[in-house]
């Protein structure tokens, strides 16, 4: 627990902003849902502020997919019902809206150069530790943003984050909550537990009970509200067969790129650095000295050794490499190109301090071949062409897409290929139907229920589609046959459990007053010991460290505490607390860890408590 609260209380800020912009609207727990779209319908006021249902319906959308990733891939969307997550995604955006206008209202702030600084420092953004403007674009696109919507979304997370870090600073934590927190923390138990596995196969489930079940939850066993679609998909590589460049246009492209070629130049030198302990002038006597030595034939690497204060070259006698022109400090570059191979320089002084450099060696250009290049050079001299004409077929697409009643005419201009995808639900499919922007395009309304075709999709810097439903298969109820055998295993499971649990009330009621003997075998399980256990310890189930914490300590030497717990895999333990240890007072380090981590949770609660506040006094309509 102490490492939990260490690792949990550091880095908070830089935690949050990365949390934000790769979970995307993790205080609310739904991704960011402001797009340029049309709200023809209000979903709620907030203080006159409206959450249209179009952005209802695409937190809804998130909110299920959201449950898809966390449940896994063998749960069944169905039992996802569609009323309770709409209710639960419009409580989100409600709280996001009154938590936005009481940043508003306190005059937090947060600047577009902050904002600059945030994105370019995000690691997602980056490709070899540096921004990446292309990854930027691709990832907000696989989420569904453009520049400004997702820069938008970003400032509002962060104006939020101010305000709950202004809430959570303000809380502070006694010293005797410290120590009586320390001490809980460290207190450790002896226990002896016996388990008893459930058995669902030897529990019968008649065919009425399954029956029953089924006619009780019916809504839990609907078929997902799936579409088919039929697509065309726009690629820029296509292109690049349709442009053609000339030889004439290669061979001058060729010139340009050699014309750039330069030569290396292999450098060695001696720092003398100038600092707030050696002056300009002592630099550069010190500088001098050393040159006058190298006049009289001392060897160049063995002063760099021991004069340089390059820590980077001084052991390799000075020795910087090959480079060529930028490289260097003006002075230096401008020093280095004048010398002849094995000639030293005068002390040139940079930023840095005096430098004696030394020209160890000239390395002519490696000039390619024209053969060599020509990949390239097709490819560069191609790439500008392409991308107008990839523009400039997308904008067709979008304006015929949207002209067309379906859309085999677009496909008929532009020579492409109407392709039909497999059915899927509001999470997604494979594919094309996996990306956000494809789905939400599928399930809006303008697609689904005015059988329009749907606006021009840019998956990615490559790739841009026009869909439209070919297919709305709406949720029907699922047959009983279809779902019999689950509800069948989800019964025998409960009722194994539960039998298992009057087992184990009936034992530790004689446990407790001594009319079942604590050290016997039940059922042909002994009781298991342990000593000395901590709130983690490592090779006990969780659920039953939590049980056994939870229990009284025990009144007496020889009068245990009895309690038990039912499992995830709906096995049971009996626990037999048999004595409660105080651990070791807390160092003076893990005080501090444990008051941040008391301080941290103490902000939540305020922050909990503000939002409660913020809904109390607030005008809402709910439509």
């Amino acid at each position: 627990m102490l490492q939990n609260i260490r690792d949990n209380s550091q880095g908070w800020i830089a935690k949050t902003i990365i949390g934000l912009i790769v979970v995307l609207m993790a205080l609310t727990g739904f991704e960011a849902i402001f797009q340029a779209a049309t709200h023809s319908q209000d979903a709620a006021k907030v203080n006159g502020q409206t959450i249209s249902q179009n952005e209802l319906a695409q937190a809804a959308d998130m909110q299920r997919r959201q449950l898809m990733q966390q449940l896994g891939k063998d749960f069944d969307p169905a039992l996802l019902e569609d009323k309770l997550l709409r209710e639960e995604a419009l409580k989100g955006l409600i709280s996001r809206k009154l938590l936005l206008q009481g940043a508003e209202d306190a005059k937090f702030a947060f600047s577009e150069a902050a904002l600059d600084q945030v994105i370019l420092q995000t690691p997602e953004f980056q490709v070899d530790g540096k921004f990446s403007a292309d990854r930027f674009d691709q990832v907000i696109r696989q989420m569904g943003y453009g520049r400004m919507q997702f820069r938008e979304m970003l400032a509002e997370e962060m104006l939020i984050g101010q305000l709950r870090t202004g809430l959570a600073g303000s809380s502070f934590v006694t010293d005797q909550q410290v120590d009586a927190f320390a001490r809980l923390e460290k207190q450790t138990r002896d226990f002896a537990s016996l388990t008893f596995k459930a058995d669902p196969a030897a529990v019968k489930v008649s065919d009425e009970e399954v029956k029953a079940h089924y006619e009780q939850h019916a809504k839990e066993f609907m078929s997902p509200d799936q579409v088919v679609i039929d697509y065309i998909e726009l690629k820029k590589s296509v292109f690049f067969d349709q442009v053609k460049v000339t030889d004439e246009e290669l061979k001058a492209q060729y010139e340009k790129e050699i014309a750039n070629l330069a030569e290396q130049r292999h450098a060695a030198h001696i720092l003398i650095e100038v600092n707030d302990k050696v002056t300009d002038a002592q630099a550069k006597a010190r500088a001098e000295e050393i040159e006058q030595r190298l006049a009289k034939g001392e060897d160049f690497a063995a002063l760099a050794k021991e004069f340089s204060q390059d820590p980077g070259s001084a052991n390799s006698g000075g020795d910087l490499g090959f480079a060529g022109p930028g490289v260097y400090d003006p002075a230096f570059e401008d020093a280095l190109y004048k010398l002849q191979d094995g000639q030293v320089s005068t002390p040139v002084r940079t930023e840095f301090g005096y430098h004696l450099i030394k020209l160890l060696g000239v390395q002519a250009p490696e000039v390619p071949s024209f053969a060599s290049l020509k990949d390239k050079l097709t490819r560069d001299l191609k790439t500008p062409l392409v991308e107008q004409r990839y523009v400039d077929a997308s904008k067709q697409l979008q304006d015929a897409a949207y002209e067309a009643s379906d859309l085999a005419q677009p496909a008929q201009d532009l020579n492409l290929k109407v392709q039909t995808s497999a059915a899927f639900g509001r999470e997604g499919g494979e594919g094309i139907t996996a990306n956000r922007a494809v789905v939400q395009a599928a399930f809006s309304e303008e697609v689904l229920e005015e059988a329009a075709n749907s606006t021009a999709i840019e998956l990615d810097p490559e790739t841009t589609v026009v869909l439209r439903v070919k297919e709305h298969r709406k949720p029907e109820q699922l047959p009983l046959e279809a779902v019999a055998s689950n509800i069948r295993e989800h019964l025998a499971k409960e009722k194994a459990t539960a039998e298992l649990k009057a087992k184990a009330d009936k034992l530790i009621a004689g446990l407790r007053d001594g009319s079942i003997a604590a050290d016997n075998v039940h059922e042909g399980q002994g009781w298991k010991a342990y000593e000395a256990v901590t709130r983690g310890e490592d090779g006990i189930d969780p659920a039953e460290l939590q049980a056994l914490f939870r229990l009284g300590k025990p009144q007496a030497k020889g009068k245990p505490v009895y309690g038990s717990v039912v499992l995830r895999d709906g096995s049971l333990v009996v626990l037999q607390l048999k004595g409660v240890n105080e651990g070791a007072t807390a160092t003076d380090e893990e005080k501090q860890q444990i008051r941040r981590y008391l301080a941290s949770r103490a902000g939540q609660q305020d922050f909990a408590a503000y939002r409660k506040q913020l809904e109390a006094n607030a005008d809402i309509t709910r439509y």
